[in-house]
């Protein structure tokens, strides 16, 4: 008899086991986070590059995907936010923490964090964002198919796009000033481009190389009295300062194009380009599969779907250009504050 209702007892537990078990997975064997605060948290270390508004955008575009998907921070989730203030050595100081921290997974904000998180491990998974071209920064063996611990989403501008979108805006454009950091690899990959569609599209490019944040405004106040517009790629370096950039353009009465919405929200002309919110979402998403157990390397690097036509009308008054009505018509966001 005691035999029997030992079986029993047996029998029940395998069942309660199997419940559980059903209960953490939802359909497709998708993992389901469960939001009491005494389980054991997904530690997740964020390492951005520096401070600017694009990139604070995807931080929190990352986040919020995570939120909408059950994982909160506080409850089943815990984030080390770090800032490597424009600084390798702190990137490399971060990165270091998060390894002897043992968290299980790293969001990597800009090329030089991915790059500095890349070199000290090889077995945490690195989701990547605002990375404009992870193959060239050596983060990844090809976008299709990362083939390492890395993945998530670039930022890789539609630099051509972005130079046709000033040829409407002024078409008797013929030298257009570019300012970048040439120690951002990112940046030197978007320079080779623009030079490229710059040949193409008739435009004498002018280079305004800057090392750091302070130079920017001086490099810009040259390089504005050579043109008759600016361009800013996504420049760590530039868009940190973008206020003033966008300040010299508009003393000298010239449209500054922008390569993502915040430089246009801050005062630049237009740009048909990123949206760094929704990046960061889409890198969330990938996340998920990753903290499900997917292969980072067999998940392949994503672009954002559909650049957005953002122009700013305030900005095109200050400085006294007409938007043709066309580019009015279909643009996705209208600035006339």
């Amino acid at each position: 008899m005691f035999g029997k209702r030992k079986g029993l007892v047996k029998l029940v537990a395998l069942v309660l086991a199997l419940a559980l078990s059903l209960t953490l997975t939802g359909c497709g064997g998708e993992k389901q986070p469960d939001s009491n605060s005494n389980v054991e948290k997904i530690k997740v270390g964020i390492i951005q590059i520096a401070e600017h508004p694009a990139l604070d955008s995807a931080r929190k575009g990352f986040i919020e995907t995570l939120k909408e998907k059950g994982f909160v921070e506080g409850q089943n989730l815990e984030i080390d936010y770090q800032n490597a203030q424009g600084d390798m050595s702190i990137a490399k100081t971060i990165a270091d923490k998060f390894v002897s921290g043992k968290v299980n997974l790293v969001l990597a904000i800009g090329t030089q964090a991915a790059q500095a998180v890349a070199n000290v491990t090889s077995e945490i998974p690195i989701l990547i964002t605002a990375v404009t071209d992870p193959v060239d920064a050596k983060l990844a063996e090809s976008l299709e198919r990362p083939g390492k611990n890395i993945t998530g989403t670039t930022d890789m501008t539609p630099v051509k796009e972005q130079l046709k979108l000033l040829k409407e805006l002024l078409p008797d454009v013929k030298n257009v000033g570019i300012i970048y950091n040439a120690g951002e690899a990112n940046s030197v990959v978007q320079v080779k481009l623009a030079k490229e569609a710059a040949q193409e599209l008739g435009i004498n490019l002018v280079e305004g190389s800057v090392a750091n944040v302070s130079e920017v405004n001086q490099v810009a106040q040259t390089v504005a009295k050579k043109v008759e517009a600016l361009y800013v790629p996504t420049d760590n370096t530039v868009v940190s300062a973008i206020e003033s950039v966008i300040q010299v353009a508009e003393e000298v009465k010239i449209p500054l194009i922008g390569s993502e919405e915040a430089q246009v929200e801050k005062g630049g002309l237009a740009t048909e380009g990123i949206n760094y919110f929704k990046l960061g979402k889409q890198t969330g998403e990938i996340a998920v599969e990753v903290i499900n157990g997917k292969n980072p390397a067999e998940i392949p690097i994503q672009s954002q779907k559909e650049p957005e036509l953002i122009v700013n009308v305030k900005a095109a008054e200050r400085i006294g250009l007409t938007i043709p009505q066309e580019i009015l018509d279909r643009a996705d966001r209208k600035i006339e504050k």
